[in-house]
């Protein structure tokens, strides 16, 4: 019952509940938005009306998660002074620059370029229309940049040195803070992990419409899209994933320790599946490969790493308490994560496959239904991956790495704010699930009414109407500023029953060509 009123511990609850809302959003705008752009790109070189369809369709999607991320991170960034003010003044000379950056620069760009995708097709030329789908998914991918260099530096801290009294990091040297030594190792990892997750998503959808045949051509190409993304990215992330252990390795001994569970110094195994014990401090597991992480870090199978209870035995780790380290969580986040990535190269795989044999997919119910489900393995592999960075770094809120400048850490305990108490903690933590539980409620609906309609021809709804003289609603439908202008001055009858008629003729005759002809009749007689 104590934890129940640990101000402390009801912080991090309420900022892990944000953070894990926020980070359903993140990875389906910067994943969809690599999707998007490749869908404007072949618009743009096939000037395809279907084509165009499917752009109009996920920047729909895009937009839609898109506002409903930007609306979770503000609440994050408050927490930072509501919850957390004692890590703000530790850490405010460093995040300053980073945070207004990326609203200066990443989210403006993202935001600036999303308007024209919106409200431009028909104002900018197809070139700017198509540049500005890749600077919307280039912002995303810079805002995670400069959120990432923020958090990186709370894992690997640089650049900086306490003040005189101890109680602030003062930055001394940007570029060594913000290029610090987990940086490209971190980003790399993350934004690899959300463009699979974006892929996957496609994938989904794609074959949720193959399940129901509808919109089959806009399925395929889906499905190709997100087979050839899907691919790359998942083996992109054997690179990146081990870059990142291997920062692990050098730089937070006690991360990979709990990550390992290592309790003492050993060569640590490679374990798939397994137990952690934290009472007589061992992992119970079926099997495991002696030696397999030291190889996998270093390259070979012996090298001795330090266990929780020698690091808590020197002084830069000796506030830490083995006893209470959750290294059961972080042993078993961890392990989830890498099975998941098992699923998704699996997946990946099995898709490039049957869907480039052929299309042989659209006959496999099986393999549809497991598209449709791929994208839960990317959301637990992302949301495990982030328990284990930021719970493995625990007691630490500024984790004292191996290179990092001298007494430049932070407990997280000692980052709360004093003045919040556990009641109000308790109050705002059941707003927050009711508020965020109706968003989320809300942006399912508002995405399955997307996937539901699907993607439309801008052409085909208009000219069922223009064909019975009617708008949508049943009313008149007034005359559009051209055909006000081109009954003012008529162009010849030869030129417009020569228009090049589309695979719709028959629809297209009579909705555009039969009424222009029929007015300027009226016209010449007059």
């Amino acid at each position: 019952m104590e934890a129940f009123a640990d101000v402390a511990v009801l912080s991090r609850i309420q900022f892990a509940l944000t953070v894990a809302y926020h980070f359903l959003f993140v990875p389906l705008s910067i994943g969809l938005g690599l999707i998007l752009a490749i869908n404007e790109t072949r618009y743009y070189r096939s000037r395809k009306p279907e084509d165009a369809a499917a752009t109009k369709f996920w920047v729909k999607v895009f937009t839609a998660t898109f506002a409903i991320g930007v609306a979770t991170g503000i609440t994050m960034e408050f927490s930072f002074g509501t919850n957390w003010a004692n890590y703000s003044r530790f850490v405010g000379d460093i995040f300053g620059a980073p945070l207004a950056a990326e609203a200066l620069f990443a989210f403006f760009l993202e935001s600036v370029f999303l308007g024209v995708l919106l409200f431009g097709r028909e104002r900018v030329s197809p070139k700017f229309y198509m540049v500005s789908s890749w600077l919307v998914w280039a912002g995303s991918c810079l805002s995670a940049l400069w959120i990432l260099i923020a958090n990186s530096w709370m894992q690997t801290p640089a650049g900086a040195e306490l003040n005189a009294d101890g109680t602030e990091a003062v930055i001394t040297d940007f570029f060594s803070a913000a290029f610090n030594p987990s940086i490209f190792a971190r980003y790399t990892h993350t934004v690899d992990a959300l463009l699979i997750m974006g892929a996957f998503v496609a994938m989904a959808v794609a074959g949720w419409y193959m399940l129901k045949g509808r919109n089959a051509e806009f399925a395929m190409k889906t499905m190709r899209i997100a087979a050839v993304v899907g691919i790359v990215t998942s083996c992109a992330m054997i690179v990146f994933a081990h870059s990142s252990a291997v920062v692990v390795w050098n730089e937070q001994p006690t991360k990979l320790a709990m990550m390992e569970g290592m309790y003492d110094s050993e060569v640590p195994p490679l374990y798939a599946v397994g137990i952690v014990d934290e009472d007589n401090q061992e992992v119970i597991a079926p099997f495991a490969i002696p030696g397999g992480t030291s190889f996998l870090a270093t390259g070979n199978f012996e090298t001795e790493y330090p266990g929780l209870n020698e690091l808590a035995q020197t002084e830069e780790y000796g506030d830490m308490v083995v006893e209470d380290m959750p290294v059961g969580l972080v042993f078993q986040s961890y392990h989830l994560m890498v099975a998941m990535y098992g699923l998704i190269m699996l997946t990946s795989i099995l898709v490039l496959v049957f869907t480039f044999k052929g299309g042989r997919i659209a006959k496999m119910r099986w393999l549809q239904w497991a598209a449709v489900l791929s994208p839960i393995w990317p959301f637990i592999a992302i949301q495990t991956g982030w328990i284990t960075a930021e719970v493995g770094r625990q007691p630490w809120v500024v984790y004292p790495s191996v290179t990092g400048p001298d007494g430049v850490s932070l407990l997280t305990a000692d980052g709360i704010s004093m003045s919040v108490s556990a009641p109000e903690l308790w109050l705002t933590l059941g707003l927050f699930v009711l508020v965020y539980l109706v968003l989320l409620i809300g942006w399912a609906r508002v995405i399955g009414r997307f996937i539901k309609e699907g993607p439309v021809a801008e052409h085909e709804p208009a000219l069922e109407g223009a064909a019975a003289g009617k708008t949508p609603k049943g009313k008149a439908a007034p005359p559009t500023p051209r055909s006000m202008s081109s009954l003012r001055r008529p162009s010849p009858p030869r030129a417009i029953a020569g228009r090049k008629v589309s695979s719709h003729d028959g629809v297209l005759k009579r909705a555009v060509v039969l009424p222009h002809l029929r007015a300027h009749r009226g016209l010449f007689r007059a």
